[in-house]
């Protein structure tokens, strides 16, 4: 079974996922983290510009870089070249160049091809969170779910996981940030973020982790036991 979660950033759906996950038994996949790994790969062989920009011999050599997966504690871990990549991931030069080579089409493509053969060969059901999973990537999973919350909420959510002050002024700014990476992710011309159209759709603003959680494990148990109840019949 394949349970894609879409949304857009402070939407809760990283937590969520790896929680919803760890309940079904389920492989958890953070789609975002390999392209952070592809970012990885860019800032450290120089090829990314002060403007963040790729030529497109950069793109081809970067989409040919060794970026794979390995599993810790149920969720799948990114490595480059067989090393496991960790703190460098979340650096603000990898974040910046991950949203910027993310629009690539070539490196979209190189992705989601390791996530569907991660899918495939993974010989259980998997939890897979991005911005396209329902859409793109996996349009046949059996549960899709698209996250939202208000831009001030996921701006506290996000202030709080980068351990940042939280103030009006704070929140604010970070609002109009999220917005402004939520016109990027839904106007480019590759994958844009959108909602599937048989999506769950979880509005999170007020609603509890606990919370969140339970309504996507109960709709991914509905569907396992229909699944079942069809084999058999």
């Amino acid at each position: 079974m394949i349970v894609a979660i879409d949304g857009p950033a402070g939407s809760g759906k990283s937590t969520t996922a790896r929680e919803v996950a760890r309940r079904l038994g389920f492989l958890h996949v953070d789609s975002g983290a390999l392209y952070r790994a592809f970012a990885v790969a860019a800032c450290q062989s120089g090829w990314v510009s002060p403007a963040g920009i790729l030529s497109p011999d950069r793109v081809a050599q970067l989409a040919a870089q060794d970026v794979g997966v390995g599993v810790v504690d149920g969720s799948v871990v990114p490595q480059l070249e067989g090393r496991r990549l960790g703190d460098e991931l979340r650096t603000p030069e990898v974040t910046a160049c991950a949203s910027k080579i993310s629009a690539h089409p070539e490196i979209r493509r190189q992705v989601n091809a390791r996530l569907r053969r991660l899918a495939a060969e993974c010989g259980r059901g998997i939890v897979c969170e991005g911005r396209d999973m329902g859409t793109v990537v996996f349009p046949e999973a059996e549960l899709k779910v698209y996250m939202v919350a208000a831009p001030e909420e996921r701006a506290r959510r996000r202030l709080l996981q980068q351990g940042r002050q939280v103030t009006p002024e704070s929140v604010h700014a970070e609002a109009a940030r999220l917005l402004a990476r939520d016109t990027a992710d839904s106007q480019r011309e590759a994958s844009p973020l959108r909602q599937a159209e048989d999506a769950l759709l979880i509005d999170t603003t007020h609603l509890s982790f606990a919370e969140q959680v339970e309504r996507i494990v109960a709709a991914a148990r509905r569907r396992l036991d229909m699944s079942e109840s069809e084999r058999l019949h």
